[in-house]
């Protein structure tokens, strides 16, 4: 008897979107929760990121004036092409290739619009923040992810942390649903959340006088050794240890103190205090 062949990675109905980091959603509950979660939205069309098979799209179409849904799997993206097309949908334009290389310029976004997707949760951080400090940004987002990056994006001292920061500074997070992954085919090892991000805008760093890179290389810092004091992590970007000392406390921060206990009017007082030491003499 002829030994069995293993399938080869990637292979089959679920393979490619497993390594993607991508699930397909199959709870017909969790769906109905995401589009009760844009209600107010739908005078604006939609990007949606990672459409899939499309349980999501047809959702969309219905209640949205236009949808453009980006997915990087060739396979998924015919698929989806031809049931639109077998159910006569024509708002849906189908767009193939990677949402970090597509986006914004080889998308016809309009100036308004908003962003409801299933983020693969190997690309969650980064496609936010590239979302965010798009000059091109959305006005909301409503988004599946892993339940504890849902917890870190709204999370308050003294739990906070980079990716949180970033989005309560160019926005307002909060958690719509939990979803269980037995909401998901194939099912993850993890739980994940709807969330749901309003008021996109630099209006923070306009009324706050603060550079946005400024404000996020500080923060690198910071959080680029969480364990330690900030007097010690702030010390290269402050000139020297006594400088960045004196200028947690001219902040009103104890010097002792670590990154994820801060708040972000904390950190507002912080770059300034830093911004200060950096141009005296």
């Amino acid at each position: 008897m002829s030994p069995k062949r293993s399938k080869p990675k990637g292979r089959g109905v679920h393979g490619l979107r497993q390594r993607l980091g991508q699930h397909f959603l199959a709870s017909r509950q969790t769906l109905e929760a995401i589009i009760a979660a844009t209600n107010d939205l739908q005078e604006l069309p939609i990007l949606e990121i990672g459409p899939g098979r499309g349980a999501l799209t047809f959702l969309l179409a219905e209640r949205f004036p236009s949808v453009i849904a980006v997915e990087k799997d060739e396979r998924l993206a015919n698929e989806l092409e031809a049931s639109l097309s077998e159910r006569k949908i024509k708002t849906v334009t189908v767009v193939r290739g990677d949402i970090l290389r597509v986006f914004p310029n080889r998308l016809a976004l309009p100036e308004r619009y908003a962003v409801i997707a299933n983020i693969p949760y190997y690309l969650t951080s980064r496609l936010i923040r590239v979302l965010l400090e798009s000059e091109h940004r959305p006005e909301a987002m409503v988004l599946m992810v892993q339940e504890e990056v849902a917890e870190r994006i709204v999370a308050k001292p003294p739990r906070m942390n980079l990716l949180g920061l970033a989005v309560q500074a160019y926005a307002t997070p909060r958690i719509v649903a939990r979803v269980p992954r037995t909401a998901f085919l194939p099912r993850p090892k993890v739980d994940s959340a709807i969330i749901r991000i309003d008021r996109v805008s630099e209006k923070f760093f306009q009324e706050e006088g603060i550079a946005p890179d400024a404000f996020f290389n500080m923060l690198r810092a910071a959080f680029g050794g969480k364990r330690k004091i900030l007097a010690n992590t702030l010390a290269g970007l402050a000139g020297s240890k006594p400088k960045a000392a004196l200028a947690i406390t001219a902040a009103g921060i104890s010097a002792t103190a670590r990154p994820e206990t801060l708040s972000l009017p904390n950190w507002v007082r912080l770059a300034r205090a830093l911004n200060t030491k950096r141009k005296s003499p």
